[in-house]
């Protein structure tokens, strides 16, 4: 185990993940991921010395999963209280409108968090669950914890704000917040790092792209604007959630006799990929693209729609960009989402070259073509790294 090192933890509605990392190198002495929590069999992937290490095993909560990283943590090297672990990080999917900035977790802290479930109802309460086990194995060390919306805390109030009546957004904290917000920050300077631009300088548009996913035009190091919004459901097609939809569908769907939480249920859980072609995995999709799939052809088709229309938004409201980076699951690894989604832009300064494009590499890298006035990057996210260093710099570590 390296000494100085931090515990990330982030802990989801159904899974856990985790990794012990040190914030100055970057280097993992332990992860791994424990989900299925509260299924009839939980899975726990995790890297061992050998190599990768899978576990099959009931998980009856989000207690008996932190103990399990205990477990491994002792198992990969030393027991967790002696691991020379200097902070706990942990990753809080909403702040709403009380946390913008990385921040030392007490009792009250705790309890912010949970009166924020209310705008995620699905990730908040298990966050505060991983705090409060986390408090309790590792008592006498500071947890910090570091906010998906955070970054986004910047966007103009032309950006951030709902056209609905503004007594009953204040009334109800509604306004666009933002997610992912971690991960674009950490890209958009690992972006300015590779072309040694100064960040101040570059208009960037990021697009993180997974199952969740997630677009921001950036300005100088600063968001101006986002495509999720109140919820992780605005926006860009995801594996299972719609991104941007009429609202005037939900109304429909209500009177048509579907209750709220069904719809909920529709839109986040059996909607975009998974609701057009039945998968949510785009190897699957490709595949069934591949074998003629008329409905799997669809669904890549308007999820390439919608990036095309987000990164025109983005060109426009940045008056001209230096930098578009993909990352994330999909934006890392699917060659036809990068080439198709910057397709025909070589009038707007935006060329990307083929070669370089299908390019087998897992480094961050220049896809654009030599002749291409704006600058196309593939850089792998690493919010587990940036979590790190956050808490790390909070407490001065």
């Amino acid at each position: 185990m390296t000494e100085g090192s931090v515990l990330v933890v982030n802990s989801g509605s159904s899974s856990i993940k985790f990794q012990l990392i040190h914030p100055d190198t970057g280097k993992s002495s332990a992860s791994g991921l424990i989900e299925r929590i509260g299924e009839p069999e939980g899975r726990i992937v995790y890297h061992h010395r050998t190599g990768l290490a899978e576990r099959h095993v009931h998980i009856a909560d989000h207690r008996a999963g932190l103990k399990m990283v205990s477990d491994i943590v002792a198992e990969v090297g030393r027991p967790l209280r002696e691991a020379g672990i200097v902070a706990v990080g942990h990753r809080i999917v909403h702040g709403g409108d009380v946390f913008f900035e990385p921040t030392i977790i007490d009792d009250a802290v705790v309890q912010s968090i949970s009166d924020l479930s209310a705008l995620a109802p699905l990730h908040n309460p298990a966050n505060v669950i991983g705090i409060e086990v986390a408090r309790e194995e590792l008592p006498d060390i500071p947890h910090v914890a570091v906010f998906d919306t955070a970054f986004f805390h910047t966007l103009p109030a032309e950006a951030s704000t709902y056209a609905i009546d503004r007594q009953v957004a204040r009334e109800h904290s509604i306004r666009r917040y933002g997610f992912h917000g971690t991960s674009h920050q950490y890209v958009s300077a690992q972006a300015s790092d590779f072309l040694g631009r100064d960040l101040s300088e570059l208009n960037q548009i990021v697009l993180h792209l997974g199952n969740g996913a997630s677009a921001s035009a950036i300005r100088g190091g600063l968001a101006v604007d986002t495509s999720m919004g109140l919820t992780p459901l605005e926006g860009l097609v995801m594996g299972t959630r719609s991104g941007d939809v009429d609202p005037g569908v939900i109304l429909h769907l209500h009177r048509s006799g579907m209750g709220v939480d069904q719809i909920d249920d529709l839109l986040n859980r059996h909607s975009g990929l998974k609701g057009l072609s039945g998968v949510n995995d785009f190897r699957a999709l490709l595949t069934l693209v591949g074998e003629g799939d008329e409905a799997a052809a669809l669904a890549y088709d308007v999820y390439v729609h919608r990036l095309r229309k987000y990164i025109g938004a983005y060109l426009v409201e940045l008056g001209g960009v230096d930098v578009i980076t993909f990352t994330g699951g999909v934006g890392e690894n699917n060659v036809d989402v990068r080439r198709d989604s910057l397709a025909g832009l070589g009038r707007l300064g935006i060329v990307v070259d083929d070669d370089r494009n299908g390019a087998d590499s897992r480094d961050a890298r220049r896809i654009s073509a030599d002749d291409s006035d704006v600058q196309v990057l593939v850089v792998p996210t690493n919010e587990e790294f940036a979590i790190a260093r956050a808490a790390a710099d909070l407490i001065g570590a």
